[in-house]
């Protein structure tokens, strides 16, 4: 069975995965759970069935990659930099690579941002599944998730969630 390319992140009201300067420390609830689902995001669980992370440059600059060191981790940058450890720099075609990676056995892969990035794979349309976080937040300017131009792609609502404010979105392709 071909892996799941899987776009996990979370974005504000309006539509942004960063502040204007990459920052993210508004990802969080509003405290108040009298809406909570019974049932959860399990972000941990998430991770357990996935093997592989989609990382753009601004992502490895905010050492995010850190979190994956048991994971192979494709940054995709313009600059030639040395792999090393489980880290695989692409300065090519990295929809491609992914896809190519998707015929080898394992678990899904995890699409991690940012914006530049998850655009070459939403034009491409080839994410398998779109697993949103709505934060109560507007920031009103920022990194936008959607950027112009993108074809339309249909998907299908399998499971919600809410915690503390935060709604979570699981879509699949249709």
């Amino acid at each position: 069975m071909k892996r799941k390319i899987i776009l996990n992140l979370a974005i504000s009201l309006d539509g942004y995965i960063a502040s204007e300067d990459g920052g993210f420390d508004w990802i969080v609830g509003d405290g108040d759970d009298t809406l909570n689902t019974k049932n959860k995001f399990d972000f941990d669980k998430f991770l357990e069935g996935i093997d592989v992370v989609v990382m753009g440059k601004n992502c490895y600059a905010q050492n995010m990659h850190n979190d994956f060191k048991n994971k192979k981790v494709y940054v995709a940058t313009s600059q030639k930099i040395q792999n090393h450890d489980n880290l695989q720099f692409i300065s090519g075609d990295i929809c491609k690579v992914i896809q190519k990676e998707q015929e080898k056995d394992g678990k899904d892969i995890f699409l991690f941002g940012g914006g530049g990035l998850v655009n070459n794979f939403i034009k491409a349309d080839i994410i398998d599944e779109y697993i949103i976080g709505i934060i109560p937040t507007i920031l009103g300017k920022g990194r936008s998730l959607f950027l112009e131009n993108n074809p339309t792609i249909k998907l299908h609502l399998k499971e919600y969630a809410v915690d503390s404010g935060v709604t979570i979105l699981k879509y699949s392709k249709m």
